[in-house]
This record gives C-alpha cells, structure tokens and sequence, in this order.
C-alpha cells in the first residue's frame, strides 16, 4: 500500500512540476557557465592584457572609473595578474536594487565595451530563481525543490532491487531496448546516475528558496552568529543596492586605507578581491579576498570595515572555519559544482541538462499507463455502470489458461444486465474481510492438470483454504471447470467447495462442473444464474467464431530425427488479425481424404449425397470430415446420409501455442506428428502437418491466455521448454527483443544437437546480437547418461538464483509430465518450496503446459 502510494505521487507531482525543474534544469546548467560563455564571445572586452607592473592599486583603479563614468562605485570585483576585465557595479538609481554593471581594464583603469549575451544570461537567472515572475515565481520553484527531493527519495524507493548490492543492476542502461521499456530504463537508471547531484541541487538550492531553510542551515552549521551573518551576506544577500533612507549618512569612502588593509590582509597570495560598499555612510562594508591556491571559487576570506576609515572590525578567514561551516560557506559552490573543481562543475551541468529527459519520459510511461488502462476498460465495456439498488456479488475466478478468467466476465455481464452491481477479483486477491461483506458470491475457477489448483491460486489454497473462517452469511454458486481424463476431475475446485462448505457457506445451486468446455453444462450455468436473478434465460454465451486461414508455409524442422518429425506452419488470416505473446490457436481439425474413404466402405453411401450441417448444405464427405468417426460402424449401418451425420459428434478443437508475434505477420505454429500405436497419425497434428495441402484452409480462433503473458515492468525472463514447447516460449522472445529487451535467458530440450536444435540458427542469432543473454542447452541422447533440461537447471542453479534475486519472472512450455514436472521440482530444489511458492503468487512462475 505505502508502494502504490508513493508511486501515485510520485508520478502526479512529476507531471505537474516536471516542467518547472526541466526549465530550471536548463537555465542553471546554462547560467553556471555564464563567464566562461560571456568570455568566448566577448574576447575583446572581457579579456585585456597583462602588464608587468601588475593591476593598478584600488584608489587609483577606483578613480580613474568614477571619472569616466560620471557615476559613484558600489562594488568593484578584481583578479590581479590574470587577463579578465575587471567588473564594476555603480550605485543604483532611486528604488533600484543594482546599478548599472560595467567591465573595466585593471591594469588602466579604462572602462571596456557592451558585453554581448549579459541580458541573455540576467534572463536565465531571472527563469532558474523565479521563473521571470518575481516572488510568485520564488514560491513555485522552491516547492518544486522541495517536490524534487522526494521524488530522488521515492523514486530510489520505487525503483530498489532485490539484488542491491549488484552494481549493473542500478547502473546498466540498455540501448538497444525499445519503447516503453528503453523510456523506463531512461527514466530509472539516469535518476540513479543522477540521484545524487539532485539532491546537491535541492538541498542547496532552497537555501535561497527558503528564509526558514535558510536560518536553519545557519544555526546548524555555522560556528556563530557573526559567521551566520556573515554567510548570510556573503552567499548573495549583501550585493550592492537599495535606496539609502531619507536620514541616511552620506557614503564616505578611505579606499587608500581600505586597500592598505587588503594587502596587509592577504599578502602577496591575493587571487581576487569583491568590495562591496554600503548604500549610506554609517553601515560597514564587506570586502572578501580569495587566495592563491584556495580549494575553490567560494572559499573566500572576509574583511568587514568601515568604509570612512578603513578600519578592520572583523577578519573572518576561511581556513579558521569548521568543516561545517566551511559548507555553510561554499553552499553556491556546491550549488554549481565547483566546489568539487572544472570536474564537478561539468558534471553537475551534465546532470541539470538531462533534468527534462525526466519529464519527457515520465510524459511516455504515464501516458503507456493511462493507454493500458483504456485497453483493459474496453475489454471489460461489457460491464456498464449499474444503478440497482441492493447487495453486490463478487465473483471470484482462478484460471490457468484464461477461460475462467473470461467466463467470470461474461457471468458477471449476466448478472448486472438484471440489475445487479458486481465487482470481479482474481481468486488470490480475496480475503476474509471480502467474503464477509460480499454475502453473494459466484466462483469460476479452473483445475489445473490432476486435480492442482491454477498458478494463480496456489498461494489461495495454500493461506485460505482450512482456515477457520466464519462464511455463514455468505450465499454462493460454483462454476467448475476441468477435463475428465484426469482422475482428479475439477479437484480443485471440489476442494473449495468442500471448505465453503464447512465454514457455513451455502450453496444457491448445486456446483456446474465443465468438461473441456463443454456448452451443454456451460448453458446450464447461465440458466442457474437466469433462475437466481429472476431475470430471463439468455441466450447461450458464445466462443468467437472460427475464421478461415491458409496455410503459407509447411517446413520440416527435424529433418533425420529419431523422434517425430516436427513442421514449423505459416498461416495467414482472410482478415486482419491480432494476438498477444504467449497467446493460443483453437484449430478444427478435419478427417484425412483416407480415413473417410474407409470410414464408408460398405457403407452403402455416396460420399457426394447432400446433408446439412448447421443449417448449410454440404456433401456428405465434407460433413464426415469434421466429425468423430468410431472405430465400430455396426450400429451405423442401414442410415441415410442425414441421419449418419446427426449420430456423429462433430470434432473437438485442438489447442497450440502461437510460436511467433503479429508483427511478423504470419501466425507461426510448430507441431509435432504424433502417432497411434497402429500406426495411423494423430488426428488433429496429422491433419496439419501431412493431410491439408499448401494453401489450404484452416478453420482457426485466437484465444487469449492471460496465465502467459509477459510481464509489464521491465524485468530479466528465464524461458524453460522442451521439444514444440519451444512454440510459446519463442513468441515471447520475439516480443520481448521487438521491445528492445535483452535480459532473456533461454533454457531448451531436445533428443539429439545434430537434428533437433529447433530453431537454431535463429537462437544463434539472437545470441550474437545480445538479445538472448543466455543460452542453455539439453540434448538426452547425445551422451550415455541422458540429460534434460530441468537437469541443466540444476547445474545452473547459483546463475538462476542471481535472475530471480533481480526480479526475473520464470516461464515454462511444454510437456506437463517429465519437462514441466521435472522442472517444478528442479526449481524447488534451487528456491526452495516456499519462495518458489512466492513466485507463484507474485504472477513470476508462469506455465503454458500439456
């Protein structure tokens, strides 16, 4: 909770005060190098020649500039024995704070040309410290300041990695990245690089921001109160200007004695002076001197006197200073980096210019977010705003492969076009508190293999189900979904209806349990549903419907295999179509030319007799193909060509894993040939890979598989599959490098390396480049003792340990008994039960098996 919180503000105040810290970003870097910039365009007047006999005394200097000018000296900043001008303030007009600024020659006292680009340079200072809007625009930048500390603190939060201590982790930028996720390695690892220097910024900055920060940084670090006042004068706030009051002593001014003091002061080391003299007589002037050697631009010494004299009243020298207070002293210097040398003050300009790539991409992720979230509220427009007054039902779903997941939409589509509010949550989300309040309560969950609950829900089974929770007021249906050729049909979901049960829970209906989903039970649902909101039977929900493809391409991938031969396919649609990573194909198989001819021999039938099917007209051959055909025909014989065709269960759909990303352009499958033990292919990979010709069609649906989706942040993935497995596992890779990610580890199984390697010269490939970081390989008949993938695993158990502590998400493709299983209890051994139980839960252990 403290996380989202923090996220939300953090990029709320991004996009509100991003703006104002990217123009202050800008004109600080702009402004810190503002002599150097004046310098090169202005040679002629900002640089003079060095004389021999050194720069004129400061009585003498001073006088030969008043007679030029016409005008009064209010400060005067000089460099002896170097070639910069001379800079010279003269005393402001009525009601302004600072006169008018001439360069003049130290060495003679002559008052040099207009400096080109000064207004530029006034005007970036005016936009860094205002925002050119006075002390509206002071109040906006410092709570900017103050936004920018917390955003370098909770985007450091944000951002922290389980591996910590892992350097290339905080400080690895990967180029070759795309999208949105090169835009939030732009965003984390430069504000890692640049956290630091952010902070110099803002905690130095708000010292002028700030009077309350201000007083404070003086009674912290300053050795005393005369060294606080004196920083407080030194740091910006005694520059010549203001208009003396109408009692106000006339200035008068010793410069004789003031110089003589000044030499006697800093010696022959003296580097530069500042004189800056009081507006009115009977106020001290301020007169700091740098010296040669000194640790940097603001380590300066202060001579506090009386201008009418020259008479010394304090000597505060740096050197003398506490490190604490020599801080207090230098925080301008630390403000632009110099304190820290030419190094420091390039780096703190580097780090001030990229300051708007922070808001530009800030800009990018939030608005990929609010894209998302449109993307999610549009799959989800079946469910409209319900004005029904009265109890809500929470529907609760665990899917593996994402049909309960989309079941327990269209249920709760149902539900609320009677009127009725629904809130639907993952089964995992739900808690003691949620069943308590919801008093009604629908659940469709899915079985996983043998009778296991779906990924998402074992941390469910594993925290909620057997403890003592009071359900007595809760009202509840169960929609079970499952394949009976498991012994352990629905078992899961029995399991939960088992505990409701015991904790008082009642049922409204008796539970729906679905085989391989099957409509019949799937209707019998929504009449329940109908029956308990009084509302009218609906019509029966329906899958999308299947459309035509032709088959592109056929090739054969395991050419001399000893095991099956397996084909990578190319299909493309009639219209066009998308699909996501990880993402499956419904296909209809059909009967072969073969099977059919002597599926009717002597059965007396022409196989051109017409029929209907669905409501179509069709010969009787092409009805028979895309039905079951029993092995015994007695029962059959002596029927018409109708009546055959209405005995026979039409074919089921079978079920594969798209092996490539719509982008491509071809929906790619690779197929394994199975074969019965008589020889004859397996219906639906016989059908594709031997009987259905080159540009033939295919009758095939896209369905979404939630479970298998590629995660949103920007994490390492580790890729486990063997043999066609590889399928699923490959259209995530592809997504992934079109995304610019290269933190793929890819660990892959198959017989032998010599005609096996699917896809290897394209795994090659990848590895080349970098997109595929890792590259891990099992064959099992290579060598005598076989070895697998998950066996491979074991071996790199440390490396895998290292990805997960980085926050890698693990996907699994392929056979559920031996691979996946084998694998399960691989990364249990490296884990451990409990953290690969962690990684369940956080959606990090995804699998895509059969």
């Amino acid at each position: 909770m403290v996380k989202k919180s923090l996220f939300q503000l953090h990029w709320f105040f991004g996009i509100t005060a991003g703006l104002v810290l990217a123009v202050m970003g800008i004109t600080g870097a702009i402004w810190s190098f503002q002599d150097e910039l004046l310098q090169l365009f202005n040679p002629d007047v900002l640089k003079v020649e060095v004389r021999q006999e050194g720069v004129l005394p400061m009585p003498e200097l001073v006088r030969k500039i008043e007679a030029e000018q016409g005008d009064k000296v209010a400060m005067l900043w000089v460099q002896p024995q170097s070639d910069k001008a001379a800079r010279v303030f003269f005393t402001p007009p009525p009601g302004e704070r600072r006169g008018l600024m001439r360069y003049a020659d130290p060495y003679t006292g002559k008052l040099q040309g207009e400096v080109a680009g000064q207004g530029f340079f006034d005007l970036m200072l005016q936009l860094h410290r205002f925002l050119a809007m006075g002390d509206t625009g002071r109040q906006i930048t410092g709570a900017c300041t103050l936004m920018l500390i917390f955003f370098c603190l909770s985007g450091l939060y944000l951002r922290w990695p389980r591996k910590a201590l892992n350097w290339r982790v905080w400080l690895t930028l990967d180029w070759a990245k795309k999208g949105r996720a090169f835009n939030w390695d732009l965003h984390a690892v430069f504000g890692t690089w640049c956290l630091l220097f952010y902070l110099l910024f803002a905690l130095t900055g708000l010292f002028w921001s700030y009077e309350w920060y201000r007083e404070g940084l003086n009674k912290l670090l300053a050795d005393g109160p005369a060294a606080g006042e004196q920083h407080k004068r030194g740091e910006g706030r005694g520059r010549p200007g203001g208009a003396p009051g109408k009692d106000a002593k006339p200035l008068v001014v010793d410069y004789d004695a003031i110089w003589s003091n000044l030499q006697a002061a800093a010696g022959p080391a003296m580097a530069s002076y500042n004189l800056r003299l009081p507006p009115a007589g009977g106020q001290p002037a301020t007169l700091f001197y740098l010296l040669e050697g000194a640790e940097h631009e603001r380590a300066l010494n202060t001579l506090t006197l009386d201008p009418a004299n020259g008479q010394v009243k304090k000597h505060d020298r740096y050197a003398d200073k506490s490190f604490k207070a020599q801080l207090l002293a230098s925080v301008y210097a630390l403000h632009v980096g110099s304190y820290f040398g030419l190094t420091g003050r390039i780096l703190v300009t580097i780090a001030s210019l990229t300051m708007p790539l922070f808001f530009v991409t800030g800009w990018l992720l939030y608005l990929d977010r609010r894209r998302k979230k449109r993307q999610v509220r549009a799959a989800r427009s079946t469910l409209v705003p319900s004005n029904a007054q009265g109890n809500g039902w929470l529907i609760g779903f665990a899917s593996q492969s994402g049909f309960a997941e989309q079941l327990a939409w269209q249920s709760a589509g149902q539900l609320q076009a009677a009127g009725l509010p629904v809130q639907v949550r993952p089964l995992a989300e739900l808690t003691e508190s949620d069943l308590n309040q919801a008093e009604r309560a629908l659940f469709v969950v899915s079985t996983f293999g043998d009778g296991e609950a779906p990924d998402s829900a074992r941390g469910f089974e594993r925290k909620v189900l057997g403890q003592p929770w009071a359900l007595d007021n809760l009202n509840y249906a169960l929609l079970a979904l499952g394949d009976r050729q498991y012994p352990h049909f629905c078992g899961f979901a029995r399991r939960l209806q088992a505990w409701l049960g015991e904790r008082g829970a009642t049922s409204a209906f008796a539970p729906v349990e679905v085989d391989s989903a099957d409509p019949a039970a799937l209707q019998h649902w929504q009449q329940q549903l109908a029956q308990l909101t009084g509302s009218k039977p609906l019509a029966a929900w329906k899958a999308p419907e299947f459309s035509n493809w032709t088959l592109v391409e056929r090739t054969l991938m395991n050419p001399g295999s000893q095991g099956s031969a397996v084909y990578l396919l190319g299909l493309k649609p009639q219209q066009p179509a998308q699909w996501q990573a990880g993402d499956l194909v419904e296909i209809l198989p059909r009967n072969s030319p073969q099977i059919l001819e002597q599926f009717l021999y002597g059965l007396g039938l022409d196989g051109e007799s017409a029929v209907q099917v669905d409501g179509l007209q069709e010969s009787l051959l092409q009805a028979l193909a895309g039905r079951q055909l029993p092995n015994s025909r007695e029962h059959l014989v002596g029927l018409h060509a109708q009546a055959l065709v209405d005995a026979l269960i039409p074919l089921a759909a079978r079920e594969y894993s798209i092996a490539s990303i719509a982008s491509d352009g071809v929906l790619e499958l690779i197929i394994r040939q199975e074969r019965h033990p008589d020889g004859n292919l397996g219906l639906g990979s016989g059908w594709l890979t031997e009987y259905l010709p080159v540009q033939g069609s295919v009758n095939l649906r896209v369905r979404r598989n939630s479970g298998f989706q590629l995660p949103e942040a920007s994490v390492p993935i580790i890729l486990i599959g063997n043999g066609t497995g590889l399928a699923g596992l490959r259209s995530l890779l592809k997504a992934r490098i079109a995304e610019g990610e290269q933190r793929n580890w890819l660990l892959f199984g198959e017989r032998n390396r010599a005609h096996d390697l699917l896809c290897g010269d394209e795994m090659q490939a990848w590895l080349d480049s970098g997109d595929l970081q890792r590259l891990d390989l099992a064959f099992s008949r290579d060598q005598a003792e076989k070895v697998y993938v998950q066996d491979v695993l074991l071996q790199q158990g440390e490396e895998l340990r290292r990805w997960v502590a980085a926050g890698a998400c693990v996907y699994v493709c392929g056979s559920l008994q031996g691979m996946a299983a084998g694998v399960d209890a691989a990364l249990k051994g490296i884990l451990g039960d409990e953290a690969l139980q962690r990684l369940i839960e956080d959606g990090r252990y995804r699998r895509d098996v059969y």
